[in-house]
């Protein structure tokens, strides 16, 4: 019986594939893989854990270099939620632009008029101070151009915006589907020169933090709109309230409200809306259960963050699938297959695999594992961790 611990709403759309042979709980004793969306996780918390899956992209909230060390894989979901997140990004923009949120409250506050005949009046009167802006012909700079980023810059297009997309590591296959229209930038400061509105989609690391700040502001467009719908952290939240009172940002538009931000002009903050749909959430639990299922059943890993992708099921004869995870130094395959020559088996298929800081092999045999033989393989220098998955005899 697998044992799976929920640390927040999990749709359920997600959870009813696990079948009977798995115990899903938020208080699971020892569990042997998370789900989480937005809860702190520190695997030192967890000493029975093979895995963790997040219900979303970022993983901020789980501690990524202790769970390597201990070979715990960790998943994410991008893409699951890339359309919620594309969608809110227009309609804050179209808010934004068109002043909509200053314009409701002053017509709320036409309630105590009369009738209708001064409502209208004022209204008439009033309304050319929310006058605002159309995105058709103006210039959206994209940063970031992982999935999120491609839907918004190709619905950019489809406004009639003129569109530049940046991204240090495009994955192609990403910018596969990528609009025709969407002119690539070199640098980050090609968008930040051209783009009346800027808006970011890269997750946060030490090389993304602050990514946006006072010397990046000054290279931008009087009156550019910023837009952060990815990370807090991305932009330099004290540089841009400078900005916006130098005159230099006309808006900040951001799903990471904070005491900083709140209450100032220029600002509009939503709740960390941005994954916060029906259709996002039952997407991101469907894949994170799948992930986890496959890791723990087959050793299969996708859309890992820390550790390569490997996607090897076993064949009908396989008795025994063996998981040997390493820290990635020289030598390792030959030390692992070394133990299992001296141990007289026959290996099926080996398949191995590497990102630089993790390497990651699955040994298939159509035998069982010899006694004792899982503690050799543990005893191996630099090996962290060895799963041991049978199958069934066919």
């Amino acid at each position: 019986m697998h044992r799976i611990q929920t640390l927040n709403n999990i749709s359920s759309q997600g959870l009813k594939l696990f079948p009977d042979t798995y115990s899903v709980s938020s208080d699971a004793a020892s569990p042997e893989a998370i789900l989480v969306r937005s809860a702190q996780v520190d695997t030192d918390a967890y000493p029975s854990i093979e895995c963790i899956a997040r219900a979303g992209a970022g993983v901020n909230n789980i501690t990524i270099e202790k769970a390597t060390e201990k070979g715990v894989c960790v998943f994410n979901t991008p893409g699951a939620n890339a359309n919620a997140v594309a969608e809110l990004v227009f309609i804050m923009l179209g808010i934004s632009a068109r002043n909509i949120q200053q314009s409701l409250e002053f017509t709320q506050s036409l309630g105590k008029e009369a009738d209708d005949k001064a409502i209208n009046e004022k209204a008439e009167k009033g309304k050319s101070q929310f006058s605002g802006f159309e995105l058709m012909g103006k210039t959206l700079g994209v940063i970031g151009l992982g999935k999120i980023g491609v839907l918004v810059a190709n619905a950019g297009v489809d406004k009639g915006m003129n569109v530049i997309g940046y991204d240090p590591f495009p994955m192609i296959a990403n910018v596969h589907y990528l609009s025709g229209k969407v002119e690539l930038a070199h640098k980050l400061e090609d968008v930040l020169r051209s783009a009346d509105v800027i808006s970011v989609h890269v997750p946060l690391s030490d090389q993304t933090r602050n990514l946006i700040g006072a010397k990046q502001l000054q290279m931008a467009k009087t009156g550019v709109v910023l837009m952060n719908y990815a990370r807090k952290g991305i932009y330099d939240d004290a540089a841009v309230l400078q900005a916006l009172a130098d005159g230099k940002a006309g808006a900040y538009i951001t799903d990471f409200p904070s005491k900083l931000l709140l209450g100032k002009e220029k600002v509009i903050c939503t709740p960390h809306l941005g994954a916060s749909t029906a259709e996002s959430e039952e997407n991101c639990a469907v894949m994170a259960v799948k992930q986890v299922r496959n890791y723990l059943e087959y050793g299969i890993v996708v859309n890992s963050v820390n550790f390569p992708v490997i996607e090897a099921f076993p064949q009908e004869s396989t008795r025994t699938r063996l998981v040997v995870i390493n820290k990635d130094v020289p030598n390792m395959i030959a030390r692992v297959t070394e133990v299992l020559g001296k141990a007289g088996l026959n290996i099926q298929s080996f398949t191995n695999g590497s990102n630089g800081k993790v390497g990651y092999n699955i040994i298939d045999l159509e035998q069982d594992l010899p006694a004792g033989l899982e503690q050799d393989l543990r005893g191996i220098e630099n090996v962290i961790r060895v799963r041991v998955l049978r199958f069934p005899g066919k």
